[in-house]
């Protein structure tokens, strides 16, 4: 009796634990439980109309800068992790030669015009002398005819005859050349003047060519953006095809999202995707699905993968998105190129097309530093030409 009296309140104990036990299992079953109805029902709602990657990298331009001529660098006014605006100053290459060309390019100009201005005047001074032949051909002509009904009167000699009839053939002859030099004239100024002749825009064009060298010696940014990459050394003899720098422009990135082939079912444009960046601590970005890939990243490889082979392993593609980002968060959040990203496109609405339908009427980029140069030189042509020469417009005929 003793016995059985110590060992119930071990054996109450006992059973009392495992009650705990129970329940506490209970308890945990119900709520994994809930936690997988939970999970089913936001992937059902939610998580099977996200698709996510890791495979997803900032990309934007490089402007890769070149100059336009060939000449020696004398200066350098930048480098690498500067910002620079448009227009800015970058490089000066030395400018002698193309100063020089500039100048003979002026005085072939201006001598050009004074040259076109005196072939206007012989085309006058050969009207007024087709003008003063034609009368002597209309005298001569009276003359003789005057003069022919006398013979037969015996009033004037047959050689005084001769005379005339002579003074008649020359002074045909004499209109016959004033004529042609009157048509070799006006071949080189009819129908045209003096600012539109062909010898005074050869000499435009090569006044532009000079003035433009001239200022392509000083290279000036394209676009605003940070410089990278500087690979260009003062006293280097460069020419158009060296590449001297880089300009980044930050303000025009977007991520390039490598989904696999599997996932791109639902992905259409327009779709919103969030994102987040390593580098900047998984600040999280907002975005828009704006194009999809012609062709997966292994086709524009340096080497695209040939599958007709006889030992074959199915690799999964993946296709490059390319998803804008929101300037604003650009803006005070600028990311730089080549960093990864994690990437989550909200595939919930499918009315997007899978490519793009519209095209671009209008340029993307733009640039207006070079126009300007340009319309410096039109002002600089006229006026060298209004000094020179007034215009004029030759109204004169061949067969005046």
């Amino acid at each position: 009796m003793v016995e059985e009296n110590i060992s119930t309140p071990q054996h109450e104990k006992t059973h009392t634990n495992r009650l705990k036990r129970n329940r506490i299992l209970s308890l945990m079953a119900v709520i994994f439980l809930l936690l997988a109805i939970g999970y089913v029902i936001y992937w059902l709602v939610w998580g099977r109309l996200e698709i996510f990657t890791d495979d997803a990298y900032v990309n934007g331009n490089i402007v890769k800068l070149m100059p336009q001529i060939s000449g020696t660098v004398v200066s350098i006014n930048t480098d690498d992790t500067h910002l620079v605006k448009t227009g800015q100053i970058l490089i000066k290459l030395d400018d002698t030669d193309a100063k020089i060309a500039f100048q003979h390019a002026s005085a072939a100009l201006a001598v050009t015009v004074r040259q076109v201005k005196q072939y206007y005047e012989n085309a006058a001074a050969a009207q007024s002398m087709l003008i003063i032949r034609q009368a002597d051909l209309v005298k001569a002509q009276l003359d003789f005819k005057r003069r022919s009904g006398l013979v037969g009167d015996r009033a004037i000699s047959r050689e005084e005859m001769q005379h005339y009839r002579t003074s008649l053939d020359a002074a045909s002859a004499q209109y016959d050349i004033a004529s042609h030099k009157l048509g070799s004239a006006l071949a080189l100024v009819e129908n045209t003047h003096l600012y539109q002749h062909p010898l005074v825009i050869q000499a435009k064009t090569n006044f532009k060519t000079a003035y433009l060298n001239l200022q392509r010696t000083t290279i000036v940014a394209p676009v605003m953006g940070y410089i990278a990459k500087r690979n260009v050394e003062v006293g280097q003899q460069v020419d158009p095809s060296t590449w001297m720098l880089a300009i980044i422009p930050l303000k025009e990135v977007w991520i390039d999202a490598n989904y696999k082939e599997s996932q791109l079912r639902r992905i259409r444009i327009g779709q919103p995707a969030t994102l987040t960046a390593d580098a900047l601590g998984g600040l999280k970005f907002h975005g828009t699905v704006v194009g999809l890939s012609p062709g997966t990243g292994s086709t524009f490889a340096l080497l695209p993968p040939q599958n007709a082979t006889g030992n074959w392993i199915k690799i999964v593609q993946r296709l490059p998105v390319r998803i804008a980002l929101d300037p604003n968060e650009l803006k005070y959040n600028p990311l730089r190129l080549g960093l990864s990203m994690r990437v989550t496109t909200y595939t919930r609405d499918l009315s997007g097309h899978l490519l793009p339908m519209v095209i671009d009427a209008k340029p993307i980029y733009t640039t207006s530093v070079y126009a300007d140069q340009y319309a410096e030189a039109d002002q600089m042509i006229d006026t060298i030409m209004k000094t020179t020469s007034p215009d004029v417009f030759l109204t004169v005929k061949k067969n005046a």
